[in-house]
């Protein structure tokens, strides 16, 4: 059995490769745009082809004998749905027997503007002939590292997420999810709700950064309007401003606050400690 990764050499997409070569079981093939991106995968064995989500042809190329595929969400916003349906068509026609895609939580009923392309592609794997298999990935914990500093620095964590919990996780948590669905049998069909064992709000991040930094951190909570502007006041896109702002107006309404408990089941324990993966950041 082949399996194979798109975006490889992305932050997810390297560490399922990586959480499959421990696995050790089965060929991997590694997609990307630009090979010299993994050239050090390609030494240690692992099948480097070159495709991106808006070349058919080339996905034809990279799925031939493929038997397992998991599809990483792409990063261009406003083009995702059509370069997952190109992904999606070419396993079709590669006869691939599972493909797994990375969502967020709950995406049919996710208002978040972040949901909306992922509730497309969900739409389109469930008029496609490929098995599939969806892992709904709530937030990372390396989501806030940008800040991170600056909360450390000032002693503030801002944010508009209000009272709400985040499930989320390290990124390398959902990678051996997503290895252990592409290495293992009976996820045809399934939707997997993933979230960490830790569902913070902000105001417990804030004392998790101050323990892993050693310095004082509290949390201030802002409207989401002041919220948006402040980041755009920090120098971010309007654009992804208005992006993370509603995520956290999402946050405070509880959408990514996961309890499933399919992340545990799937990689055999509870995810990293949140103190763990911040200590290792600082480090």
């Amino acid at each position: 059995m082949t399996v194979a990764v798109t975006g490889a050499s992305g932050n997810l997409g390297r560490l399922v490769v990586e959480a499959l070569l421990r696995e050790g079981s089965t060929p991997v093939v590694a997609i990307v745009r630009d090979p010299q991106k993994i050239a050090d995968l390609a030494e240690r064995g692992v099948d480097v082809r070159q495709a991106g989500y808006d070349d058919p042809a080339a996905l034809d190329r990279a799925l031939d004998g493929v038997d397992r595929v998991l599809l990483v969400s792409g990063t261009q916003f406003g083009e995702r749905v059509a370069q997952h349906t190109n992904v999606i068509r070419a396993a079709e026609r590669a006869g691939v027997k599972l493909l797994a895609y990375t969502s967020i939580p709950r995406a049919t009923e996710n208002s978040l503007i972040l949901a909306q392309e992922h509730k497309g592609t969900e739409a389109v794997l469930a008029e496609s002939t490929v098995p599939h298999t969806i892992l709904r990935n709530s937030w990372y914990w390396e989501n806030y590292f940008g800040g991170v500093g600056h909360a450390i620095e000032t002693g503030v964590l801002h944010g508009a997420a209000g009272e709400g919990r985040v499930a989320a996780a390290a990124r390398a948590d959902y990678a051996e999810a997503a290895a252990r669905v592409l290495t293992s049998d009976g996820h045809e069909g399934k939707v997997y709700e993933l979230g960490g064992d830790e569902r913070l709000t902000y105001a417990e991040l804030a004392q998790v950064i101050s323990e892993a930094s050693g310095k004082p951190v509290r949390y201030e909570n802002l409207p989401q309007a002041d919220y948006n502007a402040a980041l755009v006041q920090a120098g971010l896109d309007a654009g992804y401003a208005a992006v993370l702002a509603d995520a956290d107006a999402g946050i405070a309404s509880g959408i990514l606050d996961v309890d499933s408990g399919d992340l545990q089941k799937l990689i055999g324990r509870a995810s990293t400690p949140v103190v763990d993966v911040f200590r290792a950041a600082l480090a």
